[in-house]
């Protein structure tokens, strides 16, 4: 699983555009996108971190990449460990 926030993304249209760029890079990947946080979650079945974020920016967005350890820690509600 990978994610990415994308601060230029704004929009539902953002969203679509995003989802579509993904799929065109791994057809069967998972896509959740939480708008308001700026995130999206790709579950993906082929395609690399680094496609999937060339993939993104190509759609003429920003992606950063998000460990996922930090925002989904293992024990309780702490990042900390």
């Amino acid at each position: 699983m990978t994610t990415f926030e994308v601060k230029d993304m704004t929009c539902g249209h953002c969203v679509s555009t995003i989802t579509k760029a993904v799929k065109d890079v791994d057809p069967g990947a998972m896509v959740q996108i939480d708008l308001a946080t700026h995130r999206v979650t790709i579950d993906q079945t082929k395609a690399d971190a680094a496609a999937l974020n060339d993939a993104i920016r190509q759609a003429g967005y920003s992606p950063v990449a998000i460990d996922a350890a930090i925002t989904s820690p293992a024990r309780g509600g702490c990042c900390c460990g």
